[in-house]
């Protein structure tokens, strides 16, 4: 498979700035998301709803997720052969099984979206107060994953916090109850729910960002598998390209984003998903690296410091390569990428 995969990686890069060529027939692939539909998934379905995929010779069908984390298990299992997730998933895995592990193709979230969420004038003044206290945690979530890394980096024992296992729609009921004194959420989610909960997520609530404590990490991209990539690296060309339109058209007209998610999920709130999708863009998406290099690109001295972080974190067996987690031979032209 590695000689597959590399093989694949450098065809591809051969022809990285060429457009890439139609499908003579329909290639399936199932992609998995990280969460239940919202806003800032729009691009993907509107490259379905537009016929970008089609037009690329893509048939793809898109599933909602259980994390983003879990989304790399999802790609590995073979149940997925593409999806959107998280790039530090990645990393661990390429360390311990490089052989079924995924490889990101296209870089969506530059900033990262973890933080410890708590309740403004509550018993957590830092992070370091956690010790002792009970957090609620998505099993499948990448803050939850990474949580053992944040308390190393933020210098407290994650040993001593009691974390308990909650479901994604309760995290901030169960703050606001009492029943947990921290939640470990993705940003551009729970800001969110804060707001249609009637409270507000500024000043009834503390938030503890993971890069803030010194997680200067990637976040949620596009991956796909190896097979998919050895097997049809001209799908994962096709699929990109078809994201990027997708996403330039979101990026130009949010609403018309926010309007297909409506068709795809009646019951989601039109104006909360529009605030989410605001919010992503601007705390997530845009950033001056993805300005200067291109959303989907990454910066490969940055990336190399975030493997070290997560190796020696989690002791990782071996230390992954850029190119093991990260590939650019697939993203299509800048004109596509920038904003």
């Amino acid at each position: 498979m590695k000689t597959l995969l590399k093989a694949a990686l450098a065809a591809v890069a051969l022809s990285a700035t060429a457009t890439a060529p139609v499908l003579a027939e329909d290639i399936p692939i199932r992609f998995t998301l990280d969460w239940k539909i919202q806003g800032v998934h729009a691009w993907f379905y509107l490259a379905k709803e537009k016929g970008y995929f089609a037009e690329e010779g893509l048939d793809v069908t898109i599933d909602q997720g259980e994390g983003s984390a879990a989304t790399v298990t999802r790609i590995m299992s073979g149940a997925y052969d593409a999806g959107f997730g998280d790039m530090n998933a990645i990393i661990q895995n390429a360390a311990t099984t490089p052989e079924t592990a995924p490889v990101m193709v296209y870089q969506i979230y530059n900033q990262p979206p973890f933080a410890v969420l708590t309740k403004t004038g509550g018993p957590i003044g830092t992070l370091g107060d956690l010790e002792g206290r009970k957090v609620g945690a998505p099993p499948g979530s990448a803050s939850t994953k990474l949580f053992p890394a944040l308390a190393d980096a933020a210098g407290f024992d994650a040993e001593q916090v009691e974390v308990i296992s909650v479901a994604p729609n309760l995290q901030e009921q169960m703050l606001i109850q009492g029943q947990v004194d921290g939640s470990l959420v993705f940003n551009v989610t729970s800001y969110l729910n804060i707001i249609g909960l009637g409270m507000d997520p500024d000043t009834d609530f503390t938030w503890f960002p993971y890069g803030a404590a010194g997680l200067d990490i990637y976040s949620n991209g596009v991956m796909v598998s190896p097979a998919l990539l050895a097997d049809h690296p001209e799908a994962v060309s096709g699929m990109v390209k078809a994201i990027a339109r997708a996403m330039a058209d979101v990026m130009a007209d949010p609403e018309a984003g926010v309007a297909v998610i409506k068709q795809i999920e009646p019951l989601s709130n039109a104006e909360l998903e529009l605030k989410r999708l605001d919010f992503a863009l601007t705390n997530l998406i845009r950033s001056d690296e993805s300005k200067a290099n291109g959303i989907g690109a990454v910066d490969e001295a940055r990336l190399a410091r975030s493997i070290a972080v997560i190796r020696d974190l989690y002791d990782l067996p071996a230390t992954p390569e850029p190119g093991a987690v990260f590939s650019d031979a697939f993203l299509p032209p800048m004109e596509l990428r920038a904003f």
